[in-house]
C-alpha cells in the first residue's frame, strides 16, 4: 500500500476508524464499540488496540495518526471528557506506535472535514453544526475551527433560548439542547403521548418526524418548538459572528425540508433588518469525524495542505458503516 494515516473518529458509544492514503483514498474503515462502562483505562486500551490492528492492516508504519476526542481537547492532550472519564491523557498515550500523531475536538474536525473537504469547502467562514443526540457547534474562521480561549467554544446546545423553559442537564434552563436535539425531541413526545399510543415508550426524532410530515398535532407542535429553538439559537449566532453559511448535519438534519424550510423561514424573522445566511445540507454524514482525524493525521506528519487537492469521487467509498 502506498503511505498512509490512521484516522480515529472516538465517541461515547462507537470509535470509527479507517485507514487514508496522501491522495485521499480511504482504503479501509471499522467500528468498535467504546467501552466506557469500564472507564478511562479501557477506553485508552481499546484505542491503542484499534490504532494497532489498523495499522498492521494497513501492511506498514503509518505516518501518521489523528484522533478526534470528545471534550476538552488540544492538539497534544485530551484534557477533560464528561462521557468518557478521562483527564490530561498525552496523545502519545493513545497511540501504540513511535509515529507523529494530533487530537482534535470531535465535532470541530468534523467541522475541518466538511470546511476542507465537504459543504464548507470553497466557504471562509461558517457555522458546522450536528444535530444529534446533543448539540455542539464548529465555529470555522478563515478554513480553521476556532475553539476559543480555552477549548470551550462551540457550546452552541447551552445557548438559553427559553428563559422560563425546561431545565437542561447541563444545570441551566431553557438550552437549545433542551429542545431541538434527537433525543429531546423523541423525550419531549415521549412525556405527552398518551399511554395507549405505542409511541409514548419508544418514540424516536425520526418518528417525530414523519408523525411531523403526516400532521400529527402534538408531534407538529414538539417539532414546531425544536425549529423556534434553533432558529433563535442561530439568530444569535449569525448577528455575533455573520457566517457565510450554516452547515447542518447530525440525525435531524436528514429530515431534510421538513427541518430546513420553516427553520429558514424562522430564521429570517428573528433577522429582520439583514438577510439570513443560507443553509446547506452537511456533504459528509457519519464520516465527518474520521475524514477530520486523517486531515489531523496528515499534518501531524507534515502535510499541512492535506485534503486541498483531494478529489470527492474517491471520499464517497468507502463510509463507515
Amino acid at each position: 500500500m502506498s503511505s498512509f494515516v490512521v484516522a480515529l473518529d472516538v465517541g461515547g458509544t462507537s470509535m470509527k476508524g479507517g485507514l487514508v492514503t496522501r491522495s485521499g483514498e480511504i482504503v479501509r474503515t471499522d467500528r468498535r464499540a467504546t467501552p466506557r462502562d469500564r472507564g478511562p483505562a479501557a477506553v485508552i486500551a481499546t484505542i491503542r488496540s484499534f490504532i494497532d490492528d489498523l495499522a498492521t492492516a494497513g501492511g506498514g508504519t503509518p505516518e501518521g495518526v489523528g484522533l478526534a476526542v470528545p471534550g476538552l481537547v488540544t492538539a497534544e492532550t485530551a484534557l477533560y471528557s464528561a462521557n468518557i472519564g478521562w483527564r490530561d491523557v498525552p496523545a502519545t498515550d493513545l497511540v501504540p506506535l513511535d509515529v507523529p500523531v494530533m487530537l482534535g475536538h470531535d465535532v470541530r474536525t468534523g467541522g475541518l472535514a466538511e470546511s476542507v473537504l465537504g459543504a464548507g469547502r470553497e466557504l471562509s467562514d461558517f457555522l458546522f453544526l450536528p444535530i444529534g443526540t446533543g448539540i455542539a457547534g464548529a465555529t470555522i474562521l478563515h478554513g480553521e475551527p476556532y475553539g476559543g480561549s480555552a477549548g470551550w467554544g462551540g457550546e452552541i446546545g447551552h445557548i438559553p433560548v427559553f428563559p422560563d423553559g425546561e431545565p437542561c442537564a447541563c444545570g441551566q434552563i431553557g438550552c437549545l439542547e433542551t429542545y431541538s436535539s434527537a433525543s429531546a425531541v423523541a423525550r419531549r413526545y415521549s412525556t405527552r403521548a398518551p399511554a395507549s399510543s405505542p409511541d409514548a415508550v419508544s418514540v424516536t426524532a425520526e418518528r417525530v418526524a414523519a408523525l411531523t410530515a403526516s400532521g400529527d398535532p402534538l408531534a407538529v407542535e414538539i417539532w414546531g418548538d425544536a425549529v423556534e429553538a434553533l432558529s433563535l439559537a442561530l439568530a444569535t449566532y449569525t448577528l455575533l459572528l455573520d457566517p457565510s453559511a450554516i452547515v447542518l448535519g447530525g440525525g435531524l438534519a436528514e429530515a431534510g425540508a421538513l427541518l430546513s424550510d420553516p427553520l429558514a423561514e424562522r430564521l429570517q424573522k428573528h433577522l429582520a433588518f439583514r438577510q439570513a445566511p443560507p443553509l446547506r445540507q452537511a456533504a459528509l454524514g457519519m464520516s465527518a469525524g474520521m475524514l477530520g482525524a486523517a486531515l489531523l493525521g496528515w499534518r501531524a506528519a507534515g502535510f499541512a495542505d492535506a485534503g486541498t487537492t483531494w478529489s470527492l469521487d474517491v471520499l464517497k467509498s468507502p463510509r463507515v458503516a
